[in-house]
């Protein structure tokens, strides 16, 4: 717990992933960074049912990106490796982030996909869009919101490996993100029914 004014708050998690979705611009990307993750998303559970990035709104066309809502089952991550990350953040920071978020998800018809800043990423020079961001630059704005896990490098210029160095993040799983998938949300679903098996004998009881 983090104590604020005397009072010990209860923590949060967040959940930070990075990824190789294994498509040509994923590759692209890889060429220039010369990782193998570069692909960066945001989560609010453990199970990644809420996620969320900045990367292309259609599978088919990758030209066509903005702020999305992630589905870590389908599309271009069915056959993705990942390496997932836990951060603690106290109840503030974290309304902080999940407002930033929800202001962003209102108007997601505003945002676009920075591609013009990834070329200035890759020559070092500082590109800052209104409405527009790629998916290490948007993570990166949302976690900043975090005092205790601010990147020491601009947005504009954050790649998915410097999340790997921040101290406040704890590796959880590398590996195929479907194996991650089904074994926690396997978990879920029986703890979810054990839970509801003990209500019911209460109530019957």
């Amino acid at each position: 717990m983090f104590p604020v004014n005397g009072v010990e708050e209860i923590e949060k998690n967040i959940y930070i992933m990075l990824s190789n979705t294994g498509t040509l611009f994923s590759k692209a990307i890889g060429v220039y960074t010369r990782k193998d993750l570069n692909h960066t998303s945001i989560a609010f559970d453990e199970q990644l049912f809420e996620m969320y990035s900045f990367g292309r709104k259609n599978k088919h066309n990758p030209f066509n990106g903005g702020f999305i809502r992630e589905d870590a089952t389908n599309g271009i991550f069915k056959s993705a490796t990942c390496a997932i990350y836990q951060c603690r953040v106290n109840s503030q920071e974290y309304k902080q982030m999940r407002n930033k978020i929800r202001r962003m998800e209102q108007q997601k018809e505003l945002y676009k996909y920075n591609l013009i800043g990834l070329f200035g990423l890759a020559m070092n020079i500082k590109i800052e869009r209104a409405h527009a961001f790629f998916c290490s630059q948007f993570v990166a704005t949302i976690i900043n919101e975090c005092q205790s896990s601010k990147l020491q490098v601009a947005p504009c210029f954050v790649q998915p490996h410097h999340f790997e160095q921040l101290p406040s993040l704890k590796l959880m799983y590398k590996g195929q993100l479907q194996t991650y998938i089904c074994t926690n949300r396997v978990n879920e679903k029986a703890f979810q029914n054990s839970t509801w098996d003990k209500y019911v004998y209460q109530m019957q009881a």
